[in-house]
């Protein structure tokens, strides 16, 4: 009876530092350092990730032969592979199609008798029992007949950092994100056991929103045998090659790698802004923070960073780097036109002689215009005059009919006589749906729970992703939750229920027929914080959409920043 197992993801919290690659002499048990770094010409894996030389164990490994498979060949019943991507030391990946859920997966695919094979499994279980979405997620372990397999997510819409580095060397802001997720990230994995010691370029993937996703935690270094006695201080090392890529568009070592060049024979690790001029001067210190660990920092000054953790922290502690001021296109410059001859904007023939000057225009009599403008005055008195009678007769109407009463038994309010005006009651204004808010990031904060926030249960909630600092982690100004009340109505006030600790929230409003993409496009409207807070405008608005922002997280138990959101009531 074949075995089957299936590793279900649970997508988790958002929470995290990050691991990253090791050197090969680390990395890899028969310490062949040159060989990892000069890696850049090896094929790419399944991942898009450039395949390691294979570690040698003190008893050396005979592979098994890698299936015979084809283009077409069904896993499970339900995974069709559709294009082999790498074929080497007894596994292959592929990109496949899941038929059952339509959508495109990756599959990594190696004997059952292969040495790797319980190893792979092992680390592919463990790697989809963290779910966070800051890593492609394992979707599927299973061992079935005489093949293993693991399945994981396909993101066609992601850029490899390859890919961006060949481009060009990356402006501060961008490498900024780039060592501030992955830290963060990599550092959550390490608190859960997990390390990746295979974090390459080809490792790390940006989505269309500038969010950063890690491929192959744990399962890439499984692959090829990859293990290490220091692993955070591999993955450490590993992100700082990353972020010296990233400012400089060379590789940390000597070795060309990954399409970058190395850097020259003999002269040692150089700091990114000697490298490079216009390198930003804080980047450069967190990537020689992270790559010199032998105390090559010490000309410097600076504390180097042994593991995700100190050096996602390092990172938190740098003042914010925004992003570059949008540039616009100057519009061209105003061209006058020349009238000559009663041409009339058209332009004037070259060479044409003017048969006969046209003589100027003299100005108006001074007695001409005083006339005009006395006119022009005595006119606008007198509409004035009309207006304000109309006005009085008006108003001298309506206090008769005020006073008069409106009939017998009746009675009529008179604020002059001192009766109060009539006051509006609030009544509550029901939520007919809600949507996670987050578009300065992934654009996702746990959408399966965002209707708990409207659910009138107390013991339900909606929570942010984790986060590094109570400002998230300085990655973006807030997320939140919209509300669609149906249709535009009387807003007089939101009362918001948090759990957790004192939370800072905005609440911003929008009539129109869709909810806005970006926080900007609502207008600002209260703003409080608490962990029962009342948000009410100045005086009532009218709104379709409510976004309810928050602006700064309280700390949670696990040592992290996380907002949660319990109930959320809405009146007139």
């Amino acid at each position: 009876m074949a075995e089957r197992s299936t590793a279900a993801v649970d997508v988790a919290d958002n929470s995290g530092d990050d691991p990253l690659t090791a050197k090969a002499d680390e990395a890899t048990t028969d310490g062949t350092a040159e060989a990892q770094r000069a890696a850049g010409d090896e094929p790419q894996d399944g991942d898009g990730e450039q395949a390691a030389p294979e570690a040698s164990a003190a008893t050396p490994e005979t592979p098994a032969t890698a299936p015979d498979l084809h283009s077409g060949h069904k896993l499970a019943g339900r995974y069709r592979l559709e294009e082999c991507v790498t074929r080497l030391d007894g596994f292959s990946s592929w990109r496949a199609v899941d038929e059952k859920l339509r959508r495109a997966v990756g599959v990594h695919l190696l004997p059952s008798d292969h040495p790797r094979a319980r190893s792979v499994l092992a680390a592919a279980r463990s790697s989809a029992l963290l779910g966070d979405p800051r890593f492609v997620q394992v979707l599927d372990a299973v061992e079935e007949d005489d093949l293993v397999y693991v399945v994981h997510e396909w993101l066609p819409d992601a850029t490899e950092l390859t890919a961006l580095l060949g481009a060009g060397p990356m402006d501060a802001h961008d490498a900024y994100q780039l060592v501030s997720q992955v830290s963060q990230a990599m550092a959550a994995a390490h608190r859960e056991g997990l390390a990746h010691l295979r974090l390459t370029p080809g490792a790390v993937l940006r989505s269309s929103s500038g969010q950063y996703r890690i491929r192959g935690l744990a399962v890439n270094a499984a692959l090829r045998g990859i293990t290490s006695d220091s692993p955070q201080r591999a993955d450490t090392e590993a992100i700082g090659a990353l972020l010296y890529a990233a400012l400089t568009q060379r590789w940390p070592y000597e070795s060309d790698a990954y399409g970058l060049t190395g850097l020259p024979k003999g002269v040692g690790l150089l700091p990114p802004d000697q490298v490079r001029a216009g390198v930003h001067r804080g980047l450069s210190e967190i990537a020689m923070r992270a790559l010199a660990n032998d105390g090559a920092t010490a000309s410097r000054q600076e504390q180097p960073c042994t593991t995700p953790d100190e050096l996602a922290k390092a990172v938190v502690a740098m003042p914010r780097i925004r992003p570059p001021e949008p540039t616009f296109t100057a519009p061209p410059e105003y061209q006058r036109t020349t009238y000559q001859q009663g041409t009339y904007g058209r332009p004037a023939i070259p060479g044409a002689v003017a048969t006969q000057p046209i003589a100027p225009v003299p100005p108006a009599p001074l007695q001409s215009r005083t006339g005009r403008a006395l006119k022009w005055a005595v006119s606008a008195l007198l509409i004035a005059a009309l207006g304000l009678g109309s006005w009085q007769l008006a108003e001298t109407l309506l206090n008769h009919d005020t006073n008069s009463g409106g009939g017998p038994g009746t009675t009529q309010s008179n604020p002059e006589n001192g009766d109060a005006p009539p006051v509006e009651k609030s009544k509550p204004v029901p939520i007919v749906g809600a949507k996670d808010f987050d578009p300065l990031g992934d654009g996702s904060e746990s959408p399966q729970d965002v209707n708990n926030v409207y659910d009138a249960d107390p013991n339900t909630y909606w929570h942010t992703s984790w986060y590094a600092s109570a400002d998230f982690g300085k990655l973006k100004d807030g997320v939140g939750v919209v509300l669609d009340l149906g249709k535009v109505q009387r807003v007089g006030a939101v009362d918001v229920s948090f759990l957790g600790g004192s939370t800072s929230v905005e609440l911003r409003t929008s009539t129109g027929s869709a909810a806005p993409n970006m926080p900007d496009g609502f207008s600002k409207a209260a703003q409080g914080s608490g962990t029962q807070v009342s948000l009410k405008p100045g005086k009532p608005v009218q709104a379709r959409y409510l976004l309810v922002w928050l602006t700064e997280l309280p700390p949670s138990s696990e040592g992290n920043f996380r907002g949660k959101i319990s109930d959320i009531k809405v009146t007139s």
